[in-house]
């Protein structure tokens, strides 16, 4: 009776090797499964990633590549000028993309002095230094005009706050939204210009000054912080390297440094350090006779800024 009972407990051997195909036939097709939901796991993953990644790159352009905007009013030369009383010319925007416009001439015996500057450009600091007070003697008199072009050539010398490039964007915000404060606005940059390689005043600096130079308002807030004219700057930038200079009577093809100084269409080849009586000079061999019932004012030695 055991011997019976055993036998039939025990499969035989072919029955042992279906037993075993279909087990193997079973592991086989949950292995086929396993693969296939870890294949569409996989390449989900793989896509979710690729979605992530070229959203993070988007989001990377959008903030670092502004489209092309209009550049500020009263800048249409790519500079603002300024006159008798520290009176800016008022001048439309200009159209995205479009090229400047040459400034209308000034009037007989009035000298037309520009400036193409960098608001981190040390030199440009020693040549306001210098000769700033004697332009402020000649734009309030009416002898000359002043027509400043602030571009943002040392953009990356700045421990990475860009500031040379803010700083020309919150002159252009005065320039748009306060013209007659430019003038004042820009001497105080001056006179709290950062040291090369430095991180430069901060925004909320810039609009201190600006507010300290008549120019205080929520528009110019914005402005600063936003970089409204970031786009204009680079591009002002670029033309002022490349050329050509919408100056009047003057063929330049581009400059090489900051200050880049014209009179009456003359650049003014300055040695250094600056001599405020080389300036002076300068300004009455180019305006001629032009003096002649309109004289220059004698140079005065320039005081400190006031803070």
């Amino acid at each position: 009776m055991s011997d019976y009972r055993s036998a039939h407990a025990r499969p035989s051997k072919n029955e042992r090797r279906a037993e075993a195909r279909e087990k193997a036939r079973q592991l086989r097709q949950q292995h086929e499964k396993r693969e296939r939901r870890n294949k569409i796991l996989l390449q989900g993953g793989v896509a979710l990633a690729a979605v992530a990644i070229v959203a993070v790159i988007a989001l990377v352009l959008v903030n670092s590549v502004r489209p092309a905007g209009p550049g500020p009013r009263n800048m249409a030369s790519d500079g603002i000028r300024i006159g008798e009383g520290f009176v800016a010319v008022t001048t439309p925007a200009l159209a995205a993309d479009a090229d400047p416009i040459v400034s209308e001439p000034n009037p007989a015996g009035v000298v037309d002095i520009q400036i193409v500057i960098d608001y981190l450009c040390p030199i440009c600091g020693e040549f306001e230094a210098t000769n700033g007070e004697f332009i402020r003697t000649l734009v309030e008199s009416g002898a000359a005009t002043i027509e400043y072009r602030p571009v943002a050539i040392l953009t990356s010398r700045s421990a990475g706050t860009e500031y040379s490039l803010r700083a020309a964007n919150a002159a252009a915000c005065v320039a748009n939204s306060a013209p007659d404060s430019f003038f004042e606005f820009n001497e105080r940059l001056f006179a709290e210009q950062p040291e090369e390689g430095t991180p430069g005043l901060d925004d909320t600096r810039l609009i201190e000054l600006a507010a300290s130079s008549g120019a205080g308002s929520s528009i110019i807030e914005d402005c600063v912080t936003e970089r409204t004219f970031e786009s204009w700057v680079k591009a002002v930038t670029d033309r002022a390297q490349t050329g050509p200079l919408a100056i009047r009577d003057a063929e330049v093809d581009g400059i090489e440094g900051t200050p880049t100084i014209f009179v009456n269409g003359q650049k003014f080849e300055y040695t250094y350090p600056f001599d405020q009586g080389e300036f002076a000079q300068f300004v009455l061999q180019a305006a001629g006779d032009e003096f002649s019932t309109n004289p220059t004012p004698t140079p005065t030695p320039t005081p400190t800024p006031a803070p």
